[in-house]
């Protein structure tokens, strides 16, 4: 088993029970309680779960913290992408949105604009839908109440029929070498239909995202057609972007 499988794996398990031993993870993963180990100790130094005597427990992420919450924080770079991120939307485009804070506050730039906006984000449809200028579609999916979206593998599907000229994406952390990752199991595969559906794709990170958190891959750099940062972001890692092909464009 991969490693980011394997974690992927473990998260879920330690989220489901609240506190598991490595005994137990490693009879249902089939490795040594070693391998086990080591996966917590990387898991526990990203803030994805705590590790204790003998096993885990789960921890408070931006899965269970209220929307508002994380919205609230590095409010003005958030703002400066978004506003930045607006003018590369051309009017008449079909834009994605993914779940996020940033995609939201990109939302409210689009406002008034002849476009067309497909999203899973119940924040960004509260931003849009009174809107006339801007066609809205919203996808289906499962609740997850605590971040104001909708998840899962019927959202997956529902991205199967949507062809976007650009996706717009979120993401808990770029690692030195470009990487994309994030903390949020039912995010990973709803970011990466939605780069399959979109003609670009666009991240939109914030400076804090430098490295950021997160033990799930969602891209490498080499898959991404712009990044869209603040000034002040860290170097080596936008060299990393710029030398895989990625456009990097400060707010």
């Amino acid at each position: 088993m991969l490693q980011h499988v394997r974690h992927a794996e473990i998260m879920r398990r330690v989220r489901f029970a609240g506190v598991t031993s490595v005994r137990d993870l490693a009879a249902q993963l089939g490795v040594s309680p070693s391998t086990i180990r080591r996966d917590l100790e990387v898991l526990d130094r990203d803030g994805t779960l705590r590790r204790v005597r003998g096993g885990a427990l789960a921890a408070v992420d931006a899965d269970d913290l209220p929307f508002a919450q994380v919205a609230s924080r590095d409010e003005s770079d958030k703002d400066a992408v978004a506003a930045r991120a607006a003018r590369l939307v051309q009017d008449g485009d079909v834009v994605l949105l993914d779940i996020g804070t940033t995609t939201v506050r990109l939302a409210r730039h689009l406002c008034g604009r002849r476009v067309t906006v497909v999203t899973s984000s119940l924040a960004v449809l509260d931003v849009l839908r009174g809107d006339p200028a801007v066609e809205l579609l919203l996808l289906g999916g499962m609740l997850r109440r605590t971040y104001h979206s909708l998840v899962g593998v019927l959202t997956e599907q529902a991205l199967r029929q949507v062809c976007a000229d650009r996706v717009f994406l979120g993401a808990g952390g770029v690692r030195p070498d470009g990487q994309v990752t994030d903390s949020t199991l039912a995010e990973v595969p709803l970011k990466r239909a939605m780069m399959a559906a979109a003609g670009q794709v666009v991240l939109l990170v914030d400076r804090h995202k430098f490295p950021g958190s997160g033990a799930l891959r969602v891209c490498g750099p080499e898959e991404l057609d712009a990044v869209v940062t603040n000034g002040g972001a860290d170097e080596t890692t936008v060299r990393a972007l710029t030398a895989a092909g990625a456009e990097v464009v400060l707010a």
